[in-house]
């Protein structure tokens, strides 16, 4: 579902306009029975029910534009609506090894600053604060004094690609990493350029680990993570999961 091509399904809205009305309608109660019977069934409060209808009506219009061209009668189209009600169920349950023990962990769907991506977050443990420029998923509760804080930001820059940006990237992060590896190309949390430093071996020792994507368009995103070597295999290793299910949603 990652960078849906938005020309596509406005091409598709075109050509169907007029004949497939009924086709559509169709596909929107579907799509909105199957997504989302669970959330009304379990919706406990007014504020997760704001927050989850916005995200709502965005991956209704991409998935929908893709199953007009799709027979519901198929393999082909019910799995595809499997993997969208998989992807993106208001919350699910994940298995997460931290510090070498499986750990059964819920999460909760979360969208982006101007609805461009959702992700996943562990909300027990994290909260996710909305900015102007940026978004940041950062611990519920504060840590001691003594401990660095840990965080995963996210922000996007529209009109730089990638492989430029993280050059300038890596600049800046020198500045406080001077040991900053190299730049290494990931598939895995996410497709892209990653840059990881430890500023000192110390278990308070402040770590970085930053991705740098595309947005789909011209340009990227910059995920940057801070945490403590101590904390590698705990908050490092969650906020690798949470990073997993991040998918870009055009509008």
């Amino acid at each position: 579902m990652s960078n849906i091509d938005k020309k596509a399904i406005d091409d598709l809205h075109a050509r169907t306009e007029k004949d497939s009305l009924g086709l559509k309608d169709e596909i929107w109660v579907m799509l909105e029975n199957e997504l989302f019977s669970a959330e009304r069934k379990t919706r406990k409060d007014s504020r997760k029910t704001k927050k989850r209808s916005r995200v709502m009506p965005l991956i209704l219009t991409a998935a929908a534009g893709i199953l007009i061209t799709l027979s519901l009668q198929t393999d082909t189209g019910a799995a595809f609506v499997k993997g969208i009600k998989d992807m993106f169920v208001p919350e699910k349950e994940v298995i997460q090894n931290i510090e070498g023990q499986d750990e059964e962990t819920k999460v909760q769907l979360n969208e982006g600053t101007d609805s461009e991506y959702v992700i996943y977050v562990d909300e027990e443990r994290y909260k996710m604060i909305k900015g102007e420029e940026s978004d940041l998923i950062t611990t519920k509760d504060p840590l001691p004094e003594n401990y660095p804080d840990v965080s995963m930001e996210i922000k996007q820059l529209p009109d730089i690609k990638p492989e430029l940006l993280v050059e300038q990237y890596e600049e800046g992060l020198k500045k406080d990493f001077p040991e900053l590896r190299a730049i290494e190309e990931v598939t895995e949390p996410v497709t892209g350029y990653l840059l990881h430093g430890i500023n000192g071996n110390q278990p308070d020792s402040v770590v970085v680990h930053a991705y740098v994507i595309s947005n789909g368009k011209e340009g990227s995103f910059i995920i940057t993570q801070y945490y403590f070597l101590e904390a590698a295999e705990g908050h490092g290793a969650r906020f690798h999961r949470m990073l997993e299910t991040f998918e870009i949603v055009e509008l």
